[in-house]
């Protein structure tokens, strides 16, 4: 082990932070040209754009889960996150040389719809992404201790990777998509491969993060006898998301076979559904017994499930914006070229991207300390929601649009980093893959939601300020949800 890991040095937080750079630079391109490119190179209109994106959240669905159970599980190459995160950072990098070239890619596979070429290589750059981006969080979990030092860790993972987020927004503000994609490749190419060869993994992970010693071991055994994991013990992990999966399952079916309805019952049903079980985890008390450490595993739980219903709303309105921004920019600025839209829109995201690599070790961390983690989360999921109603009103003003990007980004920036410290210190450390990967599934399930059905609602309105409106309610109501979830204490 190195000196400035054994030190918990600020070098160490640094270098333990590229790796998921990488991955939050594959996906800072992907959000910057993905839209713009199959809308102005390929032609493809907003509901073929949305369907290309549903591809992303599918391989998180799967990928995500499956790699954090075997990651958990797993020794290669001297690590346990070691080798997906250099098997992913590699597969990132050749798919975004792809995202250019489908057509050719297209002509050289002797395929003519480049619909489906486009969703298979969003699928595996996205699969990608995910492959590497569970063991990118997972492993800062396991080489940092529980408290202020995992929250530093999380922090700083979004300060060094919203920096090199900005440098992509920078990037194609200034000399467009095309070179931001290309340089792209290069980077999480190289940030990927080179950091998790300084970084020693513990080979073996502890069940709890503060076992009581009369009762190690007890913990251990049932660390031991909980490492396969089954198919009623994920879906209960899960409960608040099944009205999200429904849903998904519904719409996927009614894309894939090309049925067409002029009615919203399943809609209204799986709204229904999902208002059900996250009030019903949401008003459940995180009640434990200090004594018992089954109690506390349970409450863990319990207060799990509680943050996957609170985050799912969060990026219900986030992947509203990164998937539409560009419909709704073309309709409140007729007159801008496609061109000059992409800009605007690599702007916007490289002012919200700034704001959210300053902020969490300079402000969010020291804030944190003071009045809880999660407060300071609901604070900023309330000021986002705020911005978000304010670019309904003043969005059509390229400026103004920009000063509200960077009040967007306090949102953002809490949203990337501190709902990772609060998750991991509710569960399992020698789970920590598993729970990373199941937690993906309040962003994933989301995504889904919004490709699949809002959608097709945001093509048949006229005025996109629907759009933003959504995201506004979305973030509101997440930031209502977090504030039923309870702090962990210093004393637990």
């Amino acid at each position: 082990m190195l000196a400035m890991q054994r030190n918990l040095s600020k070098v160490f937080y640094m270098l333990l932070s590229l790796p998921a750079t990488a991955m939050g630079f594959a996906l800072s391109v992907q959000i910057s040209a993905l839209s713009w490119i199959l809308t102005t190179q390929y032609g493809l209109d907003i509901h073929q754009v949305g369907l290309v994106w549903a591809a992303g959240p599918i391989a998180g669905i799967l990928g995500q889960v499956i790699v954090g159970i075997i990651s958990d599980n797993v020794w290669l190459w001297n690590g346990r996150r070691r080798p997906f995160i250099l098997v992913g950072g590699t597969l990132a990098a050749l798919m975004l040389l792809a995202l250019p070239n489908i057509d050719i890619v297209s002509t050289t596979l002797g395929m003519s719809g480049l619909l489906g070429v486009a969703i298979t290589v969003a699928l595996t750059l996205d699969l990608s992404i995910n492959l590497g981006f569970n063991p990118t969080r997972a492993i800062i979990a396991d080489v940092t201790p529980a408290g202020e030092e995992r929250t530093k860790g999380y922090t700083w993972m979004q300060t060094i990777s919203g920096s090199f987020g900005v440098l992509a927004y920078a990037i194609g503000a200034y000399w467009g998509n095309y070179v931001l994609i290309y340089f792209g490749a290069a980077l999480v190419f190289l940030l990927s491969i080179i950091a998790p060869f300084f970084i020693k993994e513990p080979k073996e992970l502890t069940a709890c993060e503060q076992p009581r010693a009369e009762n190690d071991l007890e913990i251990n055994n049932h660390a031991i006898n909980k490492k396969s994991v089954c198919f009623s013990e994920v879906m209960l992990n899960i409960k608040p998301l099944w009205g999200f999966i429904i849903y998904d399952i519904y719409a996927m079916a009614l894309q894939l076979s090309g049925i067409k309805t002029d009615h919203y019952w399943a809609e209204i049903l799986a709204g229904m559904i999902t208002l059900f079980f996250v009030l019903q985890t949401l008003l459940t008390k995180e009640l434990v017994t200090k004594d018992l450490s089954h109690n506390k595993a349970e409450a863990g739980l319990i207060g799990f499930r509680k943050i996957l219903a609170a985050h799912s709303f969060s990026w219900i309105g986030v992947q509203t914006m990164f998937v539409f921004i560009f419909a709704f920019l073309q309709d409140k600025l007729p007159n801008v070229s496609n061109d000059d839209l992409g800009k605007i829109i690599a702007t916007s995201f490289l002012i919200l991207s700034a704001v959210s690599a300053i902020l969490p070790a300079l402000v969010l961390e020291p804030l944190a300390k003071r009045i809880g983690r999660v407060k300071t989360h609901t604070y900023c999921l309330a000021t986002m929601a705020l911005g978000y109603a304010l670019v309904v009103l003043f969005g059509a003003n390229t400026q103004l649009l920009y000063l509200l990007m960077a009040l967007l980004g306090i949102g953002w920036s809490a949203i990337i980093s501190l709902p990772f410290a609060i998750m991991s210190e509710k569960v399992e450390q020698s789970r920590m893959g598993l729970y990373m990967g199941l937690f993906n599934l309040s962003v994933v399930l989301p995504q889904l939601l919004v490709s699949l059905g809002i959608g097709l609602f945001i093509n048949k309105v006229a005025d996109k300020s629907l759009i933003f409106e959504v995201c506004a309610i979305s973030l509101a109501i997440s930031a209502i949800a977090w504030m039923l979830v309870e702090e962990k204490s210093k004393s637990d």
